[in-house]
């Protein structure tokens, strides 16, 4: 079961911005004002792990952050321009930023959805009490079933293993006690070292009273330093599903990425992105704003900085204009990494502006 869409895309549950950009078509004029449903943020550069397949290993993990009373001011203009949902996550870990919690507030009470994707390893308490209550979802990135595996693949101690599942656990009980409707979750990216703890992992997060685990394939980044899973073949792996389906219950879900393991292999069924630069964007601990997550620092992808201009400045402006422009007409998505966090959203897409015979008998 996959109750949260996680293997799919929820777009479609957007017609009246999908028709927006649809009716936009090349005029930029109209495409300026179709504003992103989702943007990932990255509050803070520097990370407390060094994962054996990090993707953004080639940022550098900087010791940088977003100045709070700036991002705050940025979120609630995001809201009014009608972004939905952020998602802090990014180059470093979200949960070292020094006011993450305050900002996690703000956010939710300027009407956007918010999420996390960390490592849970700096998942306070104090953290769960005063923000837990404003977030939508929370995915702790959890790659192993034992402290061993774990502290290997994550590149850090043993005793951080038991520390995540600590935090994860209080968070549990906090949200049940307080009647919270926040989703817990944990993420494996399945690889050789920790295949044989999937099921480990999944039956440890069902028992601390989490609502699902996600067992995802590695997908390799172009720009990475790491290429040690580049060439992993995930046809020895889907035998996994069986086993790990029989663990889901009413309460827990298995998000076994099936769907998108066999992606890998296949060739995509769209010619240009059709997502970027009109339904998502990232914004990196700099304040720099990316069009697309799998290019950043690629400056043909970077639109502006949000400690330098308003956002509606930024996604209005010349810059994204040349972007917007050069996706559709000049890029070539072969260079892109497969599987992107918008495949499924421009296989949707595609479709909604490919034309089919008889369209009209539906």
């Amino acid at each position: 079961m996959d109750q949260y869409n996680i293997d799919g895309q929820k777009l479609a549950f957007h017609p009246e911005r999908v028709a927006q950009w649809v009716a936009a078509g090349d005029d930029w004029e109209k495409a300026k004002k179709v504003y992103p449903i989702y943007i990932e943020i990255s509050p803070v550069g520097a990370c407390n792990h060094r994962c054996t397949f990090c993707a953004v290993d080639y940022i550098g993990y900087q010791n940088r952050s977003i100045e709070t009373n700036l991002l705050k001011q940025r979120l609630s203009e995001m809201a009014e321009l009608g972004v939905k949902s952020i998602m802090y996550a990014g180059e470093g870990e979200p949960m070292l930023h020094k006011n993450i919690a305050e900002l996690t507030v703000h956010a939710a009470n300027a009407g956007l959805d918010v999420a996390f994707t960390t490592n849970a390893t700096a998942l306070t308490q104090r953290f769960c009490e005063e923000a837990l209550g404003s977030v939508t979802w929370l995915k702790a990135s959890v790659n192993a079933g034992s402290a061993e595996s774990y502290a290997k693949i994550h590149r850090t101690n043993e005793r951080d293993f038991e520390r995540v599942f600590e935090n994860l656990a209080r968070a549990s009980t906090i949200r049940r006690e307080r009647n919270l409707s926040c989703t817990l979750g944990v993420q494996m990216v399945l690889l050789p070292e920790n295949k044989h703890e999937a099921v480990t992992l999944a039956k440890r997060a069902r028992d601390i009273g989490l609502d699902y685990v996600v067992i995802k394939p590695y997908s390799q980044h172009l720009m990475s330093v790491t290429q040690q899973y580049s060439d992993i073949d995930y046809r020895e792996f889907i035998n996994l599903d069986a086993e790990l389906d029989g663990l889901t219950t009413d309460t827990f879900n298995v998000v076994f990425r099936s769907h998108t393991m066999k992606k890998l292999g296949a060739e995509r069924n769209y010619k240009t992105c059709q997502a970027t630069p009109s339904f998502w964007a990232y914004i990196m601990a700099n304040g720099d704003v990316y069009s697309c997550s799998a290019y950043l620092q690629d400056p043909r992808f970077m639109l502006g900085n949000i400690e330098k201009q308003p956002f509606q400045e930024v996604w209005e402006g010349e810059i994204r204009r040349q972007n917007f422009y050069y996706v559709r007409k000049d890029l070539n998505i072969s260079e892109c990494r497969k599987n992107c966090r918008m495949d499924e959203v421009n296989r949707y897409l595609w479709n909604v502006v490919t034309p089919v015979p008889h369209k009209n008998f539906i």
